[in-house]
């Protein structure tokens, strides 16, 4: 019997990172999963060893991570926490340059990372970064697998507690200036699981969203009023108005740095106000939701279902989106 596969993982103790873990220790991989001293481990997993270290650390990689060992694939779910730019390239960019170097020592011979399908127009730092290191990874010569998933479950549940307490729900614009096919952490997690052993995953950049028609920010409002069984109510905030706050922190974040910080979150937040998460077709100038492929079978309206019942809680992280 052929011997399991071993895997390296980075990002394993995120939301979609662990799920993903699981899946691959379920499959039977054996699992070394690169954290950070102060990431939370959970609970022990059969074929699964935590190893400690600093992914921004070249010499910790080697010694804390790799150690010399030979692993045959590199899964990294690993993401910038915030999305600023020096935290974008030191993550999304320099860490997995590093982690590429490493894994080529240890003779791994597929990488697979998870991306962003926003990386197709790249206007924020941490896309650039991202899209950076694509780049370098395709040019390495390694057989690479690069998922671009469109939006999370846990990105489009920001507004389920005000909606609850009986607020309207926030749209920019009309509510339907953008559209995604949201996808859940499992189904991202089989996916990226998929990659592993499947050459048609292979050597390929890969836009990935769950299944059903695409829906903007205004079905999604319907959806979360129709679970808790509420009369539909939204407020519009015009897009001008963040044009105004990033501006205006602009200017004050030539004087105080946390104000230039705040500024890039708020880009952040302004892009996804008004870019699709599906894939860009660039004949016809436009986000395709028919040319955007569909996987698993969690909906988003189950999901705010069980959030609603209290069966799951969500991390939203420091750059959710509505």
């Amino acid at each position: 019997m052929a011997m399991a596969k071993r895997i390296f993982m980075l990002g394993a103790t995120g939301t979609i990172g662990r799920a993903t873990l699981l899946q691959l220790a379920e499959r039977g991989y054996e699992v070394v999963a690169f954290v950070r001293p102060s990431d939370k481990l959970g609970p022990n997993i059969d074929n699964v060893k935590f190893r400690i270290g600093e992914v921004t650390d070249r010499q910790s990689i080697e010694r804390d991570g790799f150690r010399g060992e030979y692993f045959d694939v590199v899964v990294s779910c690993l993401a910038s926490r915030n999305g600023t730019p020096d935290d974008a390239w030191r993550i999304d960019y320099q860490a997995h340059r590093d982690i590429l170097a490493s894994a080529k020592r240890s003779g791994v011979a597929h990488i697979i990372i998870l991306s962003a399908i926003c990386v197709q127009k790249p206007k924020l730092a941490f896309q650039q970064a991202k899209l950076a290191f694509e780049r370098v990874l395709i040019d390495s010569g390694m057989t690479y697998t690069i998922v671009r998933p469109t939006a999370f479950f846990k990105s489009l549940s920001g507004q389920i507690e005000r909606v609850q307490a009986g607020k309207p729900f926030l749209l920019f614009g009309n509510g339907e200036l953008t559209a995604c096919k949201p996808i859940s952490d499992s189904d991202l997690a089989d996916y990226l699981a998929d990659c592993v052993d499947d050459p048609a995953l292979q050597n390929r950049i890969l836009p990935i969203g769950g299944p059903g028609d695409a829906i903007t920010p205004k079905q999604q409002g319907a959806m979360l009023f129709a679970v808790l069984g509420k009369a539909p109510r939204f407020t519009s905030v015009p897009v001008w108005l963040l044009d105004i706050i990033i501006s205006g922190l602009n200017l004050v974040g030539i004087i105080l740095p946390f104000a230039k910080r705040k500024a890039e979150l708020a880009r952040i937040g302004r892009y996804y106000a008004t870019e699709s998460m599906l894939v860009w077709n660039d004949e016809a100038g436009a986000y395709d939701a028919a040319a955007t492929p569909s996987t698993g079978c969690d909906t988003l309206a189950e999901h705010y279902r069980t959030i609603v019942k209290g069966e799951v809680s969500v991390e939203r992280g420091e750059h959710s989106v509505f």
